[in-house]
């Protein structure tokens, strides 16, 4: 098995006059995984397929290992695909489904039954050929999917959103796994969700989407904490967005000034004036009324575990806030102050 990179070039899907891809470029370097993360109707779905063969592009250029395969069919691409639904063969057994690939392909019998079980050790499910899907979890079969797609020792693995049927415990525990597998064998991997924490636990690079069009890319630390415009800070987690008005200190840092609150941050070059804040809820402090801050009153509270969410209501609109202070829960109505910590607060340019 031997990775390979993915490069896309100005690359378009055109329905009609409707636009789903529009003139995206991006490459993914060989042995990392990438996740294509946007909601729906964004064109990260289309964008798999044509990278798969399963869609052509009207415009530009798709690369695999260098190799130009914008007009190459999907069988010749040595690529693999692990669809949401698993797509596994109901009347057919775990070795069946994982072997049917290599069966297609006419392989000697002994050596398709030892890569299937090499591809159901690797994936945790040795001592399973004989079950139908029927008898499997949810976690089970999408291994299986997982094992049929490795099977083939493609040069790119494509998964397009492998965990949406799965519960929230699950998909937690198989996302640890697909990322296990996939530095332990060194892949290349384009991931297609719509889940930003799935996307953020499983990826070295995130290309965030929205409306055909890729609205940036980097490390999910990066996206997080320095994103381009209110688009992706919304996306990348919940950001409470407000107006504020920057000042210019240094070549480096600003004076941000939120209401009665004035930070000094980086201003990532912005101009000076009125700017779009995107403030994390983490980074709401709240405190007892009379302490030093913005005053507030909460509007809302929730109990999530090991968490309290809040609602604030502030001269700056209201604001989301979480806190783990889950042993003094504050009532609705309760007056506060409010104070901004010195991460999680990012000028961006007003739209």
């Amino acid at each position: 098995m031997s990775a390979a990179s993915i490069e896309c070039r100005n690359v378009s899907k055109l329905y009609g006059d409707a636009a789903a891809v529009s003139d995206i470029s991006f490459s993914i370097a060989a042995g990392t995984l990438v996740t294509l993360l946007g909601p729906s109707g964004c064109g990260k779905t289309t964008t798999l397929r044509m990278i798969a063969g399963l869609e052509l592009p009207t415009r530009g250029t798709i690369l695999i290992g260098g190799r130009d395969v914008t007009r190459v069919p999907a069988a010749e691409r040595d690529v693999s695909m692990v669809f949401q639904s698993y797509a596994l063969f109901p009347h057919m057994s775990v070795m069946e489904n994982v072997s049917y690939g290599l069966t297609v392909a006419r392989l000697p019998k002994a050596q398709i039954a030892d890569k299937a079980k090499a591809a159901l050790a690797t994936v945790g499910l040795a001592g399973f050929d004989t079950r139908l899907p029927s008898e499997l979890s949810g976690g089970q079969q999408q291994r299986v999917a997982v094992a049929r797609a490795l099977v083939l020792e493609p040069a790119v693995l494509l998964f397009d959103e492998p965990l949406s049927n799965l519960d929230a415990r699950l998909r937690r525990q198989m996302r640890e796994e697909i990322r296990e597998l996939q530095q332990r064998l060194s892949l290349t991997v384009v991931y297609v969700t719509h889940d930003q924490s799935e996307a953020m636990a499983v990826s070295d690079r995130i290309v965030v989407m929205n409306k055909a069009t890729i609205a940036q890319e980097g490390a999910p630390r990066e996206l997080y904490e320095q994103p381009r415009d209110v688009f992706v800070a919304g996306f990348m987690g919940d950001a409470n967005r407000v107006r504020g008005t920057l000042s210019r200190l240094d070549a480096r840092d600003g004076q941000l000034v939120l209401g009665p609150l004035t930070l000094r941050l980086p201003h990532r070059g912005l101009h000076a004036g009125e700017v779009d804040v995107a403030i994390r809820p983490e980074s709401v402090e709240i405190h007892r009324e009379g302490a030093p801050g913005m005053r507030g009153t909460i509007r809302k509270a929730s109990y999530i575990g090991g968490i309290m969410e809040y609602t604030v209501a502030t001269e700056l609109g209201e604001l989301f806030a979480i806190s783990m202070a889950v042993d003094r829960p504050l009532p609705v109505g309760t007056p506060v102050a409010i104070t901004l910590a010195n991460h999680g607060v990012v000028p961006i340019a007003a739209a």
